[in-house]
């Protein structure tokens, strides 16, 4: 029979190809999970080859993407299945599942496209998503044909072999009901028909089961477990409605009276249970009982009194923990047995707390009634305060006392007592009672401010931030709340400044400005901040007052000193200084700007002094300690020396004429501060011949300094050269008066001293003048003799130059004047000449005396020039 069925395909496939053979396309179909081997189509007949040339000419089929499982018999031209054909691999649920193959044929080349259809068969089972499914259902509160959706199950073939019906097992409580969604999706739904009860049925099991249209039919299933969750339907019900328990008064606090218990067929929280006593008859014996909400135990939490209740009744109820929730009661009948121990009783009618600190004596604090409840000795009462302290108890009316105050209270001593009034009565043995008190002391406003130092000593750098934290100031004061509030303020104090000590100062200010200018306090915290950054060389001492005010009605405040030091940073750089007075034989003239220059003679010995260099620097201590170092040159060829710390510029060996017209020399001057800073000075040192040196020395100018500190460059402007030409008119008179009384004194010395006496002996020459920047002398390290008996002469002629260096790389040169001249005028640039002894004297007229000295003075500007002669 299956052959018959398999002939049948077979046939209807060939007619496929015949038909898709005529259109240039051949078809076939083959049902999924075939055999292997079996015969699809004659692939080769079908496209009109010879069975013996399918070999011959190669045909076969193109490799394509996918797997198509089917192969070109060689030998017969036959298509077979080559492997497991699975339509749902292949194609999932798309349909039809057409698998589109090439088939080559050579010789000729020929390509040809083979439609092959994979039809499906019901292979696959319907599959839930789950093997269980579970569901909680509330019982009471979900009311009957509530509906539950379900997951359907899925199938992985198509057609009617996908089609899927469902079925629930038998229940009395759920039905299915199918919810068509399209043509093809079912969706099933569960519907309660009957209340649950999870007291009858906590859980039930169903089946769903899902069938599809194949034949023969293949299921799926899926359990339903439905958990019936709990309502509160319930009450706790108690094992007695009536508990009766005696006991005697002298029962301990504590004791267990009885123990009830309730119970609920409920579950979880529903069945909860907890117990409260809702009644009591008479009321006070809520303060005698308790119970246990979770046990249901009632213990003792009071005295028990015979003469005051000699029976309770109680009303206990047993609530559940269900929404809503279920409750039951049952009665407690308590019967007092009477035992004789009453204690005293004392309690507090009134209490007047606190208690000012200033309140006078005798001031009522509380209020106490004490009663025995007993009669005879046994209900007279003796009353007491314990400890004693400042109160003491006062009788008023029978079984009243008066707690009253008996000294002075200090609250910061004691800031609040605790006492007890204590009973006793008078049997035997005696029983006492007691109540405690707690008697708090208000506070007033009796302490000021006090800081932990009269003075405090700051010490700031400068330079600081403003607004860094100088120092946090705290004064104390035990009063509180608003009386021991303490608020900062600034007083204005005293400033030690950069002259004179600074415990002198009395203002408050340096320059005018205002200690507040320079800190702040913190009016909360009193944070001593800074408001702008300090600066030593303005102000080194800042002394003020800090005031602590308390906030209290009147307020009270104390003071305190605060000196703030200011620590010196290396925060200014060395400045060089004009010289004060006149230097050596060598001096020094302004020059180019940041240029000082100086004049030394050929010759020199080693350590001759040639320039001073000065510098200050606005620090103290170890930052404005200086220290000059010679930059350049260096080395052991270097000419000149400068002392460590004294600046002075001298000759490192004797000075020739080999070594130069002209010397530069770069000083730096450091400071000894962290880090160090420094200040460079160049200085041009001119080599001249002595008398030049002497000259220049006498002649230019007294300080060292740069043309800019100088007033500018010499001959720039119609300015300096009137400047210029005032200073030599002075120079002029200055000379001319000067050599006006040494005429005189000559002559005189002349005409009454002997021949041979001599007229000035060796001694300091000082020249002063006036200059540009104000007036200097000029001291001559050597002595001069002048003499005028018979004798060897001692000099020659002396020219003296204005105040302008020489020429740079000119050398002075000799100059021989003519003899008929003695002294003619100047039109050149000034130069120091010596004339020889007998030339002059050649010139001398006759009919002087033969040693005369002979002085003429032409004041001829800019340039002056005196002559000096003397002879044997």
């Amino acid at each position: 029979m299956g052959e018959c069925a398999w002939g049948a395909v077979l046939r209807v496939v060939a007619v496929q190809a015949a038909w898709a053979l005529c259109w240039g396309q051949v078809r076939y179909s083959v049902p999924e999970e075939a055999k292997a081997g079996t015969v699809v189509g004659r692939v080769a007949q079908d496209l009109g080859v010879e069975a013996g040339e399918a070999e011959a000419r190669r045909l076969r089929l193109v490799p394509g993407g996918r797997r198509a499982s089917v192969e070109v018999s060689g030998a017969s031209g036959a298509l077979v299945v080559s492997s497991r054909l699975d339509r749902e691999e292949l194609c999932g649920k798309s349909a039809p599942c057409a698998l589109r193959l090439e088939v080559l044929l050579e010789r000729p080349l020929r390509v040809f496209h083979v439609e092959l259809e994979v039809t499906d068969i019901n292979d696959n089972a319907p599959i839930f998503p789950a093997a269980r499914k579970n569901i909680s259902i509330a019982e009471l509160s979900t009311m009957p044909g509530s509906r539950f959706p379900l997951e359907g199950a899925s199938d992985a073939d198509i057609g009617a072999n996908a089609q899927l019906s469902y079925t629930l097992s038998p229940s009395e409580h759920f039905s299915l009901d199918l919810q068509k969604l399209n043509e093809r999706n079912i969706e099933p739904e569960l519907v309660l028909t009957k209340p649950l009860d999870r007291e009858t049925m906590p859980v039930h099991r169903l089946l769903l089961t899902a069938s599809d249209g194949g034949r023969p039919s293949l299921t799926g299933t899926m359990e339903l477990v439905i958990s019936v969750l709990d309502a509160n339907d319930n009450a706790p019900q108690f094992n007695q409605s009536l508990y009766k328990v005696q006991l005697p008064e002298s029962a301990a606090v504590g004791t267990l009276v009885v123990r009830v218990n309730a119970t609920d067929p409920d579950e979880g929280s529903n069945s909860e249970v907890t117990y409260s006593v809702t009644n009591f008859f008479p009321p006070s014996g809520k303060d005698v009982i308790s119970i246990n909400p979770k046990t249901g135990e009632i213990h003792l939490t009071g005295a028990l009194d015979f003469e005051e209740v000699s029976m309770f009744d109680f009303r206990i109820e047993a609530r559940d923990q269900g929404t809503p929730p279920l409750s039951g009661h049952c009665k407690v009948v308590l019967e007092v047995l009477d035992v004789n121990d009453n204690a005293p009783e004392v309690r507090v009618t009134s209490l007047s707390v606190p208690v000012a600190e200033d309140a006078s004596l005798g001031t009522v604090v509380a209020l106490l009634s004490v009663w025995d409840r007993d009669s005879g000795s046994n209900g007279r009462v003796r009353c007491w305060v314990w400890p004693s302290g400042p109160f003491v108890l006062e009788a008023t009316l029978s079984g009243s006392y008066s707690l009253v105050l008996r000294e002075l209270l200090d609250r910061e001593r004691v800031s609040e007592y605790e006492v007890e009034v204590r009973a006793e009565d008078g049997g035997s043995p005696s029983l006492g009672g007691r109540v405690g008190l707690r008697v708090p002391v208000s506070d007033v406003n009796d302490n000021a401010p006090s800081f932990a130092q009269a003075v405090y000593t700051v010490l700031a750098r400068e330079n600081n931030l403003a607004g860094a934290e100088l120092a946090r100031l705290w004064a104390r004061d035990p009063d509180e709340a608003g009386n021991g509030r303490v608020s900062y303020s600034l007083w204005e104090g005293a400033l030690g400044g950069g002259s004179g000590p600074w415990w002198s100062g009395t203002s408050g200010s340096v320059g005018g400005v205002a200690a507040s200018s320079y800190v702040s306090v913190e009016a909360e915290s009193g944070v001593l901040r800074a408001l702008r950054p300090l600066d030593y060389e303005e102000v080194q001492v800042l002394q003020f007052e800090v005031r602590a005010v308390d906030a209290g009605e009147p307020s009270l405040c104390g003071n305190a000193t605060v000196q703030l030091f200011v620590l010196d940073e290396n925060d200014n750089a060395p400045a060089l200084l004009p010289a004060a007075g006149g230097g050596s034989e060598a001096g020094a003239v302004s020059g180019e700007a940041g240029t000082l220059w100086a004049w030394a003679s050929w010759g020199s010995p080693s350590g001759q002094v040639v320039a001073k260099i000065r510098a200050v620097d606005a620090d103290s201590g170890y930052n404005a300690w200086l220290h000059y170092e010679l930059w350049e040159p260096r080395g052991k060829s270097a000419l000149f020396r400068v002392g460590l710390y004294s600046g002075e510029v001298s000759t490192a060996r004797a000075l020739e004429e080999a070594d130069g017209p002209r010397q530069r020399l770069v000083i730096v001057v450091r400071d000894h501060g962290e880090p160090a800073r420094s200040a460079t000075a160049t200085l041009s040192v001119s080599l001249v011949e002595g008398g030049e040196a002497a000259l220049a020395a006498a002649a230019g100018s007294s300080s060292l300094l740069p043309r800019s500190l100088a007033g500018g460059e010499s001959g720039s402007g119609p300015a300096a050269a009137a400047a210029a030409t005032n200073v030599w008119l002075v120079v002029a008179i200055c000379g001319v008066s000067s050599l006006f009384l040494l005429a005189v004194v000559l002559y005189g010395a002349s005409r009454w001293a002997p021949r041979a006496a001599v007229l000035s002996g060796p001694g300091p020459t000082t020249l002063v003048c006036a200059s540009e920047v104000g007036s200097w002398s000029y001291s001559q390290r050597h002595s001069r003799s002048l003499c005028v008996a018979d004798g060897a002469a001692k000099s020659d002629l002396m020219v003296f130059s204005p105040n302008f260096p020489p020429p740079p790389g000119a050398a002075a040169k000799d100059t021989q004047p003519e003899p008929p001249s003695l002294l003619d005028t100047v039109s050149g640039p000034p130069s120091v000449s010596f004339l020889p002894r007998r030339t002059l004297l050649s010139s001398v007229p006759s009919s002087l005396p033969p040693a005369p000295v002979l002085l003429r003075v032409w004041p001829r500007l800019p340039y002056l020039r005196a002559v000096v002669a003397y002879g044997y």
